[in-house]
């Protein structure tokens, strides 16, 4: 699986689908699947406010 931050549709059988917050795409063929990047800068800042 490729991580990357921005993720794209390689074929018309790829499909985006969101799991936890994050986004992937899965697809027939193997070299297609992909998952976005977690940032882990937004959340440290919202829990700092407090």
């Amino acid at each position: 699986m490729k991580v990357r931050s921005s993720v794209k549709k390689i074929c018309p059988n790829c499909r985006q689908i969101r799991r936890k917050g994050q986004i992937f795409i899965i697809c027939e063929n193997p070299k297609h699947k992909q998952r976005q990047k977690k940032s882990s800068k937004g959340r440290a800042t919202n829990l700092s406010k407090g």
